[in-house]
């Protein structure tokens, strides 16, 4: 039984479980299907990078704002690794900026979820059940997404603890200091940022060869940060409930790991981890449910076998 195991930028390779070895790889198209600058959306090739169909939108004012780690990463990676960036706070989950998906199924079958309209909400909500499904029950062929409008200004500032701001788009803490970002027209960010310090760069979200993201309710971020002081390298989302975390050995991802259980979350693996790991360490939720859509979408367990613990 030949498998099928979706390849894009391999920037998120290690997301979940390891990615099964197989003979061919597949691979969906890059090409530009349909942009609607008027309409504000966007219909790509799953196999496009997420730096060309930024270079499409930005000279219209527009951008999609779903801030992968590595600008190479494509569409298709994005949507099904379903890692949500740091200006998730005023733009919502990477999940809401998708509107439709033509998905390939093991048995060669092309459906299509969901519309190309803004306010289209008919039909079974495929696009969200396909973003985070790692592959697993189909290959994602093309998606169409939601455009924004491209801020006029984007200021990173350090930030007092407790400071209020009118809908910032970002807000990182990693327990010494605190980062907002601002956004909007030049005036506004301005006023706002005016008695503040400006950042060159964006803070840089921690990096090592053992790697992933805390999901825990926002008002315990703060208590998992002080928990994992010590070996474990971190910075959390405020207002969001995501705790990025990076160790130098396995065992600083296991601490990590037992942090989040105690503080009634979990810890999906991003890179690294024990040669057993899983990627999630625990039971999915609703995972006789999962295993339901998994039969129905890929009976006989053709698409990405292992990279969730299914």
């Amino acid at each position: 039984m030949d498998l099928i195991v979706p390849v894009g930028g391999r920037t998120q390779w290690e997301v979940g479980g390891p990615a099964p070895a197989a003979e061919h790889e597949t691979r969906a198209p890059g090409a530009l299907v349909r942009y609607e600058p008027a309409d504000m959306t966007i219909s790509v090739g799953a196999g496009m990078t997420f730096d060309a169909l930024d270079a499409i939108v930005a000279p219209h004012g527009q951008e999609v704002p779903l801030d992968p780690r590595s600008r190479a990463a494509t569409i298709g990676g994005l949507l099904a690794c379903g890692l949500s960036g740091p200006r998730r706070l005023r733009h919502g989950p990477l999940r809401d900026h998708v509107l439709e998906v033509r998905i390939a199924l093991a048995d060669g079958r092309v459906v299509k979820g969901g519309g190309p309209t803004v306010k289209n909400v008919t039909g079974y909500d495929l696009p969200r059940l396909f973003v985070g499904s790692l592959g697993t029950l189909g290959l994602i062929l093309e998606a169409t997404l939601r455009c924004r409008p491209r801020p006029a200004v984007s200021r990173w500032c350090a930030a007092p603890a407790a400071a209020s701001f009118h809908r910032p788009a970002a807000r990182l803490w990693d327990g010494t200091h605190e980062w907002v970002l601002l956004e909007g027209n030049r005036a506004d960010v301005d006023a706002q940022s005016a008695p503040l310090p400006a950042l060159d760069a964006p803070p840089a979200l921690p990096e090592g060869p053992h790697r992933g993201r805390v999901s825990v309710a926002p008002a315990r971020v703060r208590a998992v940060g002080a928990a994992l002081d010590g070996d474990v390298r971190w910075c959390a989302e405020v207002g969001v409930g995501t705790v990025h975390v990076a160790a130098d050995d396995v065992k600083g991802l296991e601490r990590a790991r037992e942090i989040a259980r105690a503080h009634d979350g979990w810890l999906l693996r991003e890179a690294g981890g024990a040669a057993a790991d899983d990627g999630y360490g625990r039971p999915l939720p609703n995972l006789a449910l999962m295993r339901r859509i998994k039969d129905a979408f890929d009976p006989e367990h053709r698409c990405n076998p292992g990279r969730m613990p299914l």
